[in-house]
């Protein structure tokens, strides 16, 4: 979770800074997007919307006992969330 716009150093940043000082120390310094690209934020954040929408969409666990059936359940999901979203891109044709 990215540290909001207003989020300040902790008191001891500067002797013993904490992981969340080093990235706001970051944002302050070259700016969020840079932060974003240089820590990785963008794979996260894609990887949480990808589990979000398999919850929302799939549900919370899998069904299956076994561990084989657990994997065909899982390639099942991410198909259905696949179609899914190719159905919901638009289709961009050039018009001049």
């Amino acid at each position: 979770i990215p540290p909001p716009k207003n989020a300040v150093l902790s008191p001891d940043a500067a002797q013993n800074p904490s992981t969340r000082d080093c990235h706001i120390a970051d944002i302050a310094a070259r700016g969020r997007m840079a932060w974003q690209t240089s820590s990785g934020y963008n794979q996260r954040s894609r990887g949480e919307t990808l589990m979000g929408r398999w919850k929302a969409v799939i549900g919370p666990k899998l069904k299956a006992r076994s561990f084989e059936n657990q994997k065909t359940e899982a390639k099942i999901g991410v198909r259905i969330l696949d179609r899914m979203t190719e159905l919901g891109r638009p289709n961009f044709e050039r018009t001049a």
